[in-house]
């Protein structure tokens, strides 16, 4: 079976071959990320599927935040190549979750906790965390706990 850094070694080579600047420019510098991160620390390391999905999901945030910052800044091509960007990096990632999903999850852990009001945020972050890692933004999550402790 082959690893998901592998799996990208091949979508690069896949799109060189078929000439998509974009995939490949994209997956270069997102494999570029993961060897960063491999040489990071005191050892050299190899990283799990896991990990490896973790440098996507950065690098994907990276994207819609740039394309967020391009478009305000009335620069509709560079966000547009952005955004595509994600598009390519998102089809390595889990399926994030729905509206509906965040917050069914989120009700479960407050009524789990049993915390109310802000001061309960905390300890229902602790029960959701686990649950949506890598399958929900953090600030998606930080706001529907909020919301659901304010309600």
């Amino acid at each position: 079976m082959t690893t998901l850094k592998e799996q990208l070694q091949e979508d690069l080579t896949a799109a060189i071959r078929d000439r998509d600047e974009l995939r490949s420019s994209t997956i270069r510098l997102t494999l570029a990320a993961v060897t960063s991160e491999e040489v990071a620390g005191k050892s050299k390391r190899e990283l799990s599927d896991a990990d490896v999905l973790k440098v996507i999901g950065r690098e994907a945030k990276k994207r819609r935040e740039a394309a967020e910052a391009f478009g305000s800044a009335g620069r509709a091509e560079q966000a547009a190549r952005e955004l595509a960007e994600g598009e390519v990096l998102a089809g390595y990632l889990p399926k994030q979750l729905s509206g509906e999903e965040l917050t069914a999850i989120v009700a479960a852990a407050v009524a789990e906790s049993g915390a109310t009001g802000p001061q309960g945020m905390g300890a229902v972050m602790k029960l959701v965390k686990p649950k949506v890692d890598g399958l929900a933004e953090g600030g998606r999550v930080a706001a529907a706990v909020k919301a659901a402790l304010a309600g």
